[in-house]
């Protein structure tokens, strides 16, 4: 069975390493994005295979509700579709990682985390393992290539930029990039809202999803963490450590946060630092929160082959956060510093540092500490 493109561009066809491959493996999430991602392959002569992972344990309905739909697209495709349980390694490699970053006063960036821990590798492991297939296609904005003359695959932004997914993508490394390809990198949202529509998807209408799973599944992220963590009534203190006010528990707030302190005060205050130690919260205004530059740890080098030479770029250190130019300074044991040209707000330890050459990503790494003169 295929579905016909009666009024859709079909001119953007998915090649891999220039061979149109016969059988691939598509992550579905349940998604109107992995759906589409699914479709468009289908409808190209691909043999697809939709391949779920199961994450969340309990009833979130993250997953109940994404495994359902995901199985659903594959019965109105006419393809096969495998659920596979990765809840305990998804505890394991996210949860855990989360609750500890949380505990010791970092905010963790659980979502590339779940990219290289929890997806790209062990799909391709279950789509070999399965289906002896060993290429994968998820629902992700974002473009990849080959480039002969470094010899090395690159990852670029999406051409929606609104909605480029290429910071959570920066942990992923070349053997997952040689074997995956990401259908929606050269669409627009509106176009997938509209290819899903004109085929009659049934998720053509789901409604986006929050960035981050737990929160769907547990309604905030701090309902998640008090699962988790012991909540300790503490003090918010000013950076000369008079108290301003306490706290119900330090893992409630991250860096720049403004709203729901609790305090009154003449000027806006902003969360500075988190001392879980001490579990105490800095606040202070928002020139205080600005500062220009931090040490990162565990870098990956995406399209950039590993360098020790300083070098120019735009650095990203949260998703929201537009990208600012600055110097990397490669260090000894996979680390670096950034210097950025002008003063940034709310760089967060526990965050990823992404850089980029416009919209090509040449590396990242977590933020291990603010530097302060």
């Amino acid at each position: 069975m295929f579905l016909v493109f009666d009024l859709i561009d079909c001119s953007k066809k998915v090649v891999l390493n220039e061979v149109m491959a016969e059988k691939i493996v598509v992550g579905l999430s349940g998604g109107v994005d992995s759906s589409v991602a699914a479709a468009l392959l289908h409808s190209q002569g691909y043999d697809v295979t939709g391949l779920t992972l199961w994450l969340m344990k309990g009833k979130g309905q993250c997953c109940s509700e994404g495994m359902v739909d995901a199985a659903r697209i594959c019965e109105q495709l006419g393809i096969h579709h495998e659920i596979v349980d990765s809840r305990d390694r998804f505890t394991e490699s996210v949860i855990n990682y989360l609750v500890a970053g949380y505990a010791d006063g970092y905010t963790p960036l659980p979502c590339s985390r779940c990219n290289k821990a929890v997806k790209f590798m062990p799909m391709l492991d279950y789509a070999q393992e399965l289906f002896g297939i060993d290429r994968i296609a998820t629902g992700h904005y974002a473009r990849v290539n080959f480039d002969p003359t470094t010899g090395r695959y690159q990852l670029h932004r999406a051409v929606d930029r609104t909605k480029d997914q290429s910071y959570f993508l920066y942990e992923v490394g070349q053997v997952e990039f040689s074997r995956c390809v990401f259908p929606l990198g050269d669409r627009t949202k509106t176009e997938t809202r509209q290819i899903a529509q004109e085929l009659g998807l049934v998720t053509a209408e789901k409604p986006e999803s929050q960035d981050l799973c737990l929160i769907e599944a547990h309604g905030s992220m701090q309902g998640f963490l008090d699962q988790y963590i012991h909540a300790r009534t503490g003090n918010i203190i000013d950076r000369q450590g008079n108290i301003l006010g306490t706290h119900e528990g330090s893992h409630h707030y991250t860096i720049g946060q403004r709203k729901g302190l609790g305090i009154a005060a003449a000027n806006p205050l902003y969360v500075l630092a988190i001392n879980a130690g001490k579990n105490e919260v800095v606040v202070g205004d928002r020139s205080e929160a600005q500062d220009q530059e931090c040490l990162i740890d565990q870098i990956n080098w995406v399209s950039l082959a590993p360098t020790t030479t300083p070098f120019k770029c735009e650095v990203q250190i949260r998703y929201r956060s537009p990208a600012a130019l600055a110097t990397i300074v490669p260090l000894e044991g996979n680390r670096a510093r950034i210097i950025f040209d002008e003063p940034q707000f709310s760089i967060t330890p526990g965050q990823a540092a992404v850089w980029y050459d416009g919209d090509l990503v040449l590396g990242g790494g977590l933020i291990t500490e603010v530097v302060r003169y």
